[in-house]
C-alpha cells in the first residue's frame, strides 16, 4: 500500500520540488495526493492539477491544507508531508503538521536559525512522529559503504577528514538577472545568516560527520562574500576539530567558476583512508598503508548490507543524485510502514537523516558564521 503524500511548496518553477516528486515514486511506496504548492492561491492550483491532482485538493496555503486534510476520513487523507518551501518557511510548517499527527519530510537547512531546530526536535519528541531530513549525499550506496567501512574500525582511529563542496553557479551576480533560485538563496530574509555555507557548506558538514563517525567539537572559519553586491557568503572554508582528537577542513564555495556540484569527502585513519566524490559516485577508492589501493564498485556484491539495500541496479549501470535522494525516502516509507504494522525496522532502513542532524546542522550554519566573524582562532561547536 502506497503512503499518501502532500506537498508543501514546489510549485511550477522550483528546482527541488520535482526532484522530491521524482524521488518519492522510484520506488512505488508514495502516491501524491494534495499540496499547497505557493503561496499564491492561483498558482497553486495550477500546479496541482499539472500534476493531475483533483482541484479540491489543491490548496491555497499549507494552513487550509492541513486543516481540511485532517477532516478526511483517516483512510483518504495524507500520511506524510513533504516540505520544499525556501528557508525562512521550513519551521512552522513542519510543526503544525506534526502536531495535526502526519510525518514530515523536510529539505535541508532543517529550519531558519537554531533556535528554531532545537523547537522543532521538542515538537518531535512530543508528538512522537516520524521525521526525515533529506541530506541527499548520505543516500548514495557507497556513502554508506564508507561509513560503514569506518565504523569496521579496519581504518584505524581516524585521524584526518577532507571534505569540500564546490560550485560555480554564483560566480556573478546573478540574482540581479531575476533568477529565482538566487534571489531567495542570497536574501537574508529567506536564506538566514548564511549563504553559501547554508545552502552547501551544511551538506559538506553532514557528510563529514556521517562517513567519519565523529562530531566537530571546534572550528576555525574564514568566511566570505567574493561577488560585488551579494549580501550573504558565497565562499568560505573551515578547520575544523571533532570528538576524537582528529583533525579536519572543510571547504564551501559558489564562485568556483566552471564547476558545477563535486562534492568529494576524504577520511584517513591509522591503518588506512578512504575518498569518495559525486561526480563518480559508484566509486569508493580505499587506500592502505601497506598494501596497493583497492577500487571499490556499487553492486559489486561484496559490500556491506547498509550499501545492498539501497542500490538498485546491476554493478556498472550509475546510480545517482536521484536515486540517493529516493534511497531516503524509501527507508523513510519503509519506517513509517513498519511502525504502522508494529514492526521494529533494520538498522538499514532507519539509516536515514533526521532530527539530530538537523539541529547540528543549523548549528554548524550558527557557529561557522561566528568563527568567521570573530578574531579568535579556535571556537567552540556551541549548540
Amino acid at each position: 500500500m502506497k503512503l499518501r503524500l502532500g506537498m508543501i511548496g514546489g510549485g511550477q518553477g522550483a528546482f527541488i520540488g520535482a526532484v522530491h516528486r521524482i524521488a518519492s515514486r522510484i520506488d512505488n511506496e508514495y502516491q501524491l495526493v494534495c499540496g499547497a504548492f505557493s503561496s499564491d492561491a492561483e498558482r497553486s492550483r495550477a500546479s496541482g492539477l499539472l500534476l493531475d491532482l483533483p482541484a479540491q485538493r489543491c490548496y491555497a496555503s499549507w494552513q487550509q491544507m492541513l486543516e481540511q486534510e485532517q477532516a478526511l476520513p483517516a483512510h483518504e487523507r495524507v500520511q506524510v508531508i513533504c516540505i520544499v518551501t525556501p528557508n525562512h518557511l521550513h519551521f512552522e510548517p513542519a510543526k503544525q503538521a506534526m502536531l495535526a499527527g502526519f510525518d514530515v519530510i523536510l529539505d535541508k537547512p532543517m529550519t531558519f536559525s537554531l533556535v528554531e531546530a532545537k523547537e522543532l526536535q521538542k515538537v518531535v519528541e512530543e508528538t512522537g512522529r516520524l521525521f526525515c531530513l533529506t541530506h541527499t549525499y548520505t543516500g548514495y550506496p557507497m556513502v554508506k559503504e564508507a561509513r560503514q567501512l569506518v565504523k569496521s574500525g579496519k581504518l584505524g582511529e581516524i585521524r584526518k577528514v577532507y571534505v569540500e563542496y564546490p560550485q560555480g553557479w554564483l560566480s556573478t551576480f546573478v540574482e540581479g538577472t531575476n533568477n529565482k533560485q538566487a534571489t531567495w538563496r542570497t536574501d537574508p530574509a529567506k536564506s538566514g545568516i548564511a549563504g553559501a555555507m547554508g545552502d552547501i557548506g551544511i551538506h559538506a558538514f553532514n557528510l563529514a560527520e556521517y562517513v567519519s563517525g565523529v562530531e566537530v567539537t571546534q572550528l576555525c572559519a574564514d568566511i566570505n562574500t567574493v561577488v560585488k553586491g551579494r549580501r550573504l557568503d558565497d565562499d568560505g572554508a573551515a578547520l575544523l576539530r571533532f570528538s576524537n582528537g582528529a583533525s579536519g577542513v572543510l571547504i564551501a564555495t559558489q564562485v568556483a567558476a566552471g564547476e558545477e556540484n563535486k562534492v568529494k569527502v576524504r577520511v584517513y585513519g591509522e591503518n588506512g583512508g578512504l575518498e569518495w566524490q559525486q561526480e563518480d559516485a559508484n566509486t569508493l577508492l580505499v587506500k592502505w598503508a601497506n598494501k596497493p589501493a583497492e577500487i571499490w564498485r556499487t553492486g559489486g556484491g561484496y559490500t556491506s548490507s547498509f550499501a545492498a539495500h539501497n542500490t538498485r541496479t546491476p554493478s556498472g549501470h550509475p546510480e545517482g543524485y536521484l536515486e540517493a535522494f529516493a534511497n531516503l525516502y524509501r527507508n523513510f516509507a519503509l519506517h513509517v510502514k513498519a511502525r504502522q504494522a508494529g514492526e521494529t525496522p533494520s538498522p538499514e532502513v532507519l539509516d536515514y537523516p533526521g532530527i539530530k542532524e538537523g539541529v547540528r546542522g543549523m548549528a554548524f550554519i550558527e557557529n561557522v558564521i561566528a568563527s568567521g566573524k570573530s578574531t579568535q582562532k579556535w571556537t567552540d561547536f556551541i549548540i
